[in-house]
């Protein structure tokens, strides 16, 4: 359902840095903002959510599958590994 709503020129300027801060559309903010006053979109109630989710036997499963796969970013390792490649593909030896 479409709605239109009069503002302030200067309400409307902040609601665009607001929404492009956030990087979101105007129409997407007005609707969190509209949910959080409504008490639809409380964030401590869908934290606590979560959590609770997180609690599950469920959850902790599907977790340990994943165990492991994140690794964490070694610039040193990454950039001699892309040295490599690059010059196994151009036989380049410059660094």
């Amino acid at each position: 359902m479409a709605v239109s709503v009069r503002m302030d020129p200067l309400l409307e300027k902040q609601l665009e840095q607001a929404a492009k801060r956030q990087g979101v559309t105007k129409s997407q903010f007005i609707i969190d903002a509209v949910e959080r006053a409504l008490g639809r979109k409380n964030p401590y109630e869908l934290m606590l959510a979560l959590k609770a989710e997180e609690n599950r036997p469920e959850y902790a499963a599907v977790a340990k599958a994943y165990e492991g796969w994140e690794q964490p970013y070694e610039t040193d390792a990454s950039r001699a590994l892309l040295l490599e490649r690059l010059r196994a593909k151009h036989g380049s030896s410059a660094d």
